[in-house]
């Protein structure tokens, strides 16, 4: 696969990189959002709105353009582009996504194993049951979702990545 990670935390990206690669996964980095969307959209085929990337994983927090700022700019010219957020926050990057992308995107909640984020970027079943999900979420305009839908797709969340581990 082909994947974008975007940690502003040097360290990090550096053992992601040589994890995945290690797992024959070819891995682009950035270290902030505005260089994230000029490395996203200078691989982009000219004239289409087809992705390099198989996955994008964001972190929430990036200096600049944080990751939810990134994540709608890139569904906005590509909007079926694979986005996995690596947050601690992941109740508030869940209703962030909702609110701001109309669309649920996966989720991992830092601190985590390498071996997770592996087991959740090569299960693109967990990705096909969330577009199930999203058919709702995109119909819905201007969702002010309430704490128990929120509680209620963390769940689903939860239960998608469990049966990838």
């Amino acid at each position: 696969m082909k994947i974008l990670i975007v940690e502003d935390e040097i360290d990090l990206l550096e053992e992601y990189q040589t994890f995945l690669e290690s797992h024959k996964h070819t891995v682009v980095l950035a270290t902030d959002g505005e260089s994230a969307l000029k490395t996203f959209f200078s691989k982009m085929q000219s004239g289409t709105n087809t992705s390099y990337f198989d996955i994008v994983i964001l972190d929430y927090q990036l200096p600049g353009k944080n990751g939810m700022d990134v994540a709608s700019e890139i569904l906005s010219k590509c909007p079926d582009q694979r986005i996995l957020f690596a947050s601690a926050y992941v109740e508030d990057t869940l209703k962030e996504s909702i609110k701001t992308l109309k669309q649920i995107v996966e989720l991992l909640q830092k601190p985590f194993s390498l071996q997770t984020m592996l087991n959740i970027i090569e299960d693109t079943s967990t990705y096909t049951e969330l577009e199930k999900l999203n058919v709702d979420i995109k119909n819905l305009k201007n969702i002010e979702p309430t704490h128990a839908q929120i509680t209620t797709y963390l769940d689903i969340m939860k239960k998608l990545h469990s049966k990838s581990k």
